[in-house]
């Protein structure tokens, strides 16, 4: 069997990346997502270990000296990281990994797998960008602003990514998302490591087309 892809997915907060990234783990199989590790604290409803790996500053910076990153960054505030052995341990056993991370992060990815596949999540518009920013009611008015600057910078990012999906329509967006990782698979390299034997599109000596 083949390694897996690795899909990298970045976006502005609030394009709705983490959302499309959920509905692609959940409705393609052999595709997982990576867990990342943050100092940040828990929204409402997320969950030590499915949604992040929730970990102290001193914790985050122990696995930095180690090297068992293979990105980080500080992002809004907080640190946040991917780690190195468990991507590597999916991608060997020939599961595609899907990482949601910020701008930075990818940049690193990039420069030590450049094999990785980069997409890239638009709003529609500043105007809808700010709106579901203000309607997550998670932070307060400074974090949102913060979040907005940054948005900014990251969008000018958009055209080192391999693929971009503008997300209007939440379902219109997911198809598109589901295409790419499809049509990626689609690849001769993956279809003849896992999907097909060329010695068997062979004729063999008792076959019609030799008689």
């Amino acid at each position: 069997m083949d390694r897996g892809d690795l899909f990298v997915v970045s976006a502005p907060s609030g394009a709705g990346k983490t959302t499309l990234c959920s509905m692609l783990v959940n409705e393609i199989d052999n595709i997982v997502f990576s867990v990342s590790h943050t100092t940040r604290p828990p929204r409402p409803g997320e969950v030590d270990g499915k949604d992040y790996h929730f970990v102290s500053e001193q914790e985050f910076e122990r696995l930095v000296a180690e090297d068992a990153f293979l990105e980080w960054a500080r992002v809004h505030g907080n640190f946040y990281g991917t780690h190195r052995g468990q991507v590597m341990e999916k991608l060997a056993q020939g599961l595609d990994v899907i990482l949601d991370i910020d701008v930075q992060g990818a940049k690193q990815v990039k420069k030590k797998l450049p094999a990785a596949i980069t997409i890239f999540i638009l709003p529609p518009s500043w105007h809808v960008l700010e709106e579901r920013l203000r309607k997550r009611g998670s932070e307060d008015a400074d974090k949102i602003k913060l979040r907005l600057q940054n948005a900014m910078k990251e969008i000018e990012e958009v055209t080192n990514y391999h693929y971009t999906v503008v997300n209007d329509e939440l379902h219109e967006a997911f198809l598109e998302l589901k295409t790419i990782v499809l049509a990626e698979r689609s690849k001769t390299r993956r279809v003849l490591a896992n999907k097909v034997d060329l010695s068997a599109l062979k004729p063999g000596p008792d076959s019609w087309f030799l008689s």
